[in-house]
């Protein structure tokens, strides 16, 4: 599995792995791929912490950090705004409305110290000098990537990550986001079709991975949404990827702090039980349908707010909701989900980490020797 972006890394297996858990970036670096650890709900303090973490674990190893800059934000957002002010109160009332039809006790949303401080720290992180931030210190690292996770990264994440000989990555959804990336200057590509987790466009990944490695050729291409097995792998790589980037399937290993409430729901869903919403961040993300998504989506929503409002809203909300269930509250284990692909549905068993890198790498080699036999000469 010797690829391009083997040799531009310096990895085994050109499997890269995004996760928020630091226990599974390094699991996967030392299998011999890259993990790369998604930075957006640290403060920089905290950041600073897991990253001297995952130094210690991977002794020298590389993996990479992934920062979210979206190209449009509440003005709310911006430098000098006040988030919490800016969320309607009829979406809090909304709120509590959830919680008493679904029997869970209600938290205090919206006011206090906490809440503020929750409030500009998660609308911060999205920002430009937000991400700068966080930027400065995985550089301060031993990272060899980091990524745009939504968006063009901003001028000042590429000049300081070329001066420092980090290489750029940037997620996209189309070939006409691929080309503004290039522009930009990014140096390597992540093709994310809808299938995807998380933030997504609505593009299959086996219609888009091609046009996008067509389009920016020959900076090279990863492949992402819905890959988790080796066989996926091997159909990537013959669509022209130089490798892929994984999210939904390290939710589900030993080593993920995935809440097990929504491990268990993620584990008995099928590739039809995820829903692109707006509901938890306040742009199109694919996550487990639930009773929030299904109430969001519902007649009685006040509809979801821009980026980052929505966030605010409902992430203090979810950490709530993942307590409540986590002790059993049946309303609360309802609600509660998490952004995951559609893969989801192949997600079947726990393992370590390391054991999903290993069972892709041998499933590749028996793809590849299978389709070998089909053309090879008697």
């Amino acid at each position: 599995m010797k690829t391009d972006v083997c040799e531009m890394f310096g990895i085994e297996f050109p499997i890269f792995a995004f996760s928020h858990c630091r226990d599974v970036v390094a699991a996967v670096t030392n299998a011999g791929g890259l993990g790369v650890l998604g930075a957006v709900a640290y403060s920089p303090e905290r950041l600073e912490e897991e990253l001297a973490w995952i130094d210690r674990a991977t002794n020298g190893r590389p993996y990479g950090v992934d920062v979210l800059v979206p190209g449009k934000i509440d003005a709310s957002a911006r430098e000098g705004g006040d988030p919490l002010a800016a969320v309607p109160a009829e979406h809090w009332k909304f709120l509590t409305h959830l919680f008493e039809k679904y029997g869970v006790p209600a938290p205090e949303l919206g006011r206090g110290a906490n809440a503020d401080k929750a409030a500009r720290s998660g609308s911060r992180a999205v920002t430009g000098s937000g991400a700068t931030e966080l930027i400065d210190v995985s550089l301060n690292h031993g990272i060899r990537l980091i990524a745009s996770a939504l968006g063009t990264p901003p001028p000042i994440m590429v000049e300081k990550a070329k001066a420092a000989g980090v290489p750029v990555a940037a997620l996209v959804g189309t070939v006409e986001h691929a080309a503004r990336q290039v522009a930009a200057g990014v140096d390597l590509i992540v093709a994310q079709g809808g299938e995807a987790g998380g933030h997504t466009g609505e593009i299959s990944t086996m219609v888009l991975v091609p046009q996008v490695v067509d389009a920016v050729a020959p900076i090279p291409v990863l492949a992402a949404g819905g890959i988790a097995t080796g066989r996926q792998v091997a159909a990537s790589i013959a669509l022209g990827a130089s490798g892929v980037w994984c999210g939904s399937v390290w939710l589900t290993t030993e080593e993920a702090e995935t809440p097990s409430t929504v491990k268990a729901k993620m584990l008995a869903a099928t590739a039809k039980d995820t829903i692109r919403s707006r509901s938890r961040t306040g742009k199109p993300a694919r996550q487990l349908q639930s009773a929030w998504t299904a109430e969001w989506e519902g007649p009685d929503s006040p509809g979801a707010l821009p980026m980052p409002l929505q966030m605010i809203v409902a992430e203090a909300a979810m950490r709530h909701l993942v307590k409540h269930a986590e002790n059993g509250n049946e309303g609360a284990t309802q609600l509660v989900n998490y952004f995951v692909g559609q893969v989801v549905g192949l997600m079947n068993t726990v393992k370590p980490a390391k054991q999903v890198v290993y069972d892709m790498v041998e499933e590749f080699a028996d793809s590849v020797d299978r389709l070998s036999a089909l053309t090879a000469q008697d």
